[in-house]
């Protein structure tokens, strides 16, 4: 005989105000994280790009070890391990946003490295016979058409570190997921809070995603 399933709709209304205090801190490590991200992601994709051989493998060692270890496990040794190389705890905010800006850092050096390689070479010859530096070359051409290719893959990233901030529970953080878990396990209700949390976070990727693609239209990425 098949069990009825009873569904309470109060049950998540009573829960929505301390998940909604998870989701601040969700965006939080999201935005702070992805802001630090983008900026190491940067100086390691323009490394990749470099002619020198040192610059060059270092950057392809770091973007090699981030993206062949798991967020969950990097975010366990930042909160575990590194301490004890650094003689003082971080707190889950240092923590999570770190681990954040650390795995996002690599896969946003790849799209860096692409969207550049991707500009024209004739780009860079008519920056440097306009007589304008490596550097000014790189700012003033190279960057602003390698940034327009940049925008898609840079939202899909934002989407995917929003997302993996749930496994940030392993940290004790009191993100979504974590205020989620607390809930259940005073009342049980999976079905209900669980159901919820899901809905919460459609509620953040669903508008960033025509948000993303609204400004690739009027941007005209292609």
């Amino acid at each position: 005989m098949i069990k009825s399933i009873e569904f309470d709709v109060r049950v998540m209304t009573k829960a929505l105000p301390f998940l909604l205090t998870g989701m601040k801190m969700t965006v939080y490590f999201t935005i702070s994280g992805l802001f630090f991200g983008f900026i190491l992601g940067s100086i390691i994709g323009l490394g990749r790009t470099s002619k020198n051989r040192t610059l060059h493998g270092a950057a392809s060692v770091y973007v090699e070890i981030v993206r062949g270890t798991p967020i969950l496990v990097q975010a366990i040794w930042i909160y575990y391990a590194l301490p004890q190389l650094l003689g003082f705890n971080l707190n889950t905010l240092a923590a999570g946003t770190a681990a954040i800006a650390i795995n996002s850092g690599a896969y946003i050096a790849e799209v860096v490295r692409g969207a550049v390689e991707g500009v024209s070479k004739g780009q860079s010859e008519a920056g440097r016979s306009l007589g304008l530096s490596k550097l000014q070359t790189m700012r003033y051409i190279i960057w602003p058409q390698a940034f327009r290719r940049m925008i898609p893959p840079l939202g899909n990233q934002f989407i995917i570190s929003l997302k993996d901030t749930s496994l940030f529970t392993i940290i004790s953080a009191a993100e979504m997921t974590q205020k989620s878990q607390i809930v259940v396990a005073a009342n049980f209700k999976y079905l209900e809070i669980f159901t919820l949390l899901a809905l919460l976070y459609l509620s953040l990727t669903i508008p960033m995603t025509m948000v993303l693609r609204t400004i690739e239209r009027r941007l005209d990425v292609s």
